[in-house]
């Protein structure tokens, strides 16, 4: 979950400070695809995990949608309890304007919303990727969240992984988000080899714990530029607004003549121009 305010601090200076380690040579990572798989940025020097931010500016006007599907590890009691870390009518208002839009999905929102997770990975209109298993942090002082050594980063994604494909999502796309956004050299090159590209933002909705639609709506439609990733979440509890956002949001972008992408989309283009 990305709190509003400090969200876009972290976002802007680790990004600003760190986008170049995936980068080689002009500072923006090519992208490349193969038959067997969707488009992922090339590695970084000595084989960085490569960061994607936004895609082309002058490709058109697109813009993609992601949502966060976020459970950390330890939340299972309060799912037990009635809490909902899912957003049905989110899906559903999606659908109904059809819009694709790429969902990060930790490994434990998995566990809990199993069906949930097989019907958005079997539907074309989605791409369900990465945002760990724990939703732990993979730096120190990420909006209090516990963290993830060095050593156990790898096998969290990996076990993410594991628990889409057990929830029955066919083919997760090989993008991470960070949890929290937050990252830095060392989590990098722990993800290295994994064959990930970690997608950020350069538009940070401020959905998480809003009870102002009017200000999401304001913060999305003042920040989208042609090629732009937004960043909200997939969580009835901790974002009530957003599926009020989305239908507010959607019209008014295509009025303005923008196209809605999958993550996937912006990444094919990264390499042809900014």
């Amino acid at each position: 979950m990305i709190p509003h305010v400090r969200s876009i601090t972290v976002v802007c200076v680790l990004g600003a400070a760190l986008t170049a380690c995936g980068a080689a040579g002009s500072g923006r990572p090519s992208a490349s695809s193969s038959p067997a798989g969707p488009p992922v940025l090339a590695p970084g020097p000595g084989g960085l995990t490569p960061v994607f931010e936004h895609g082309p500016r002058t490709r058109g006007k697109t813009v993609a949608l992601t949502f966060d599907a976020d459970m950390t590890a330890d939340q299972g009691p309060r799912a037990a309890s009635g809490e909902h870390f899912d957003n049905p009518g989110l899906i559903g208002a999606l659908r109904e304007l059809k819009v694709p839009a790429t969902v990060f999905m930790t490994g434990r929102w998995a566990d809990q919303y199993p069906a949930q997770a097989r019907d958005l990975g079997r539907d074309p209109q989605f791409e369900v990727a990465n945002h760990s298993w724990s939703h732990y942090a993979f730096t120190a002082d990420c909006y209090g969240l516990p963290t993830v050594d060095a050593d156990g980063m790898r096998a969290d994604v990996q076990r993410a992984y594991t628990s889409l494909r057990k929830a029955g999502v066919p083919k997760a796309m090989p993008y991470f988000r960070f949890p929290g956004g937050c990252y830095d050299q060392r989590a990098l090159r722990a993800l290295s080899g994994l064959g990930v590209t970690a997608v950020q933002w350069d538009v940070v909705s401020g959905d998480a714990f809003a009870t102002d639609a009017d200000a999401v709506v304001r913060q999305v439609l003042d920040g989208v530029k042609p090629g732009s990733v937004v960043v909200m979440h997939c969580t009835r509890s901790a974002a009530p607004t957003t599926e009020q956002v989305v239908r507010r949001v959607v019209p008014e972008l295509r009025e303005r003549g923008y196209r809605f992408v999958k993550v996937s989309e912006l990444i094919g283009q990264a390499g042809t121009g900014r």
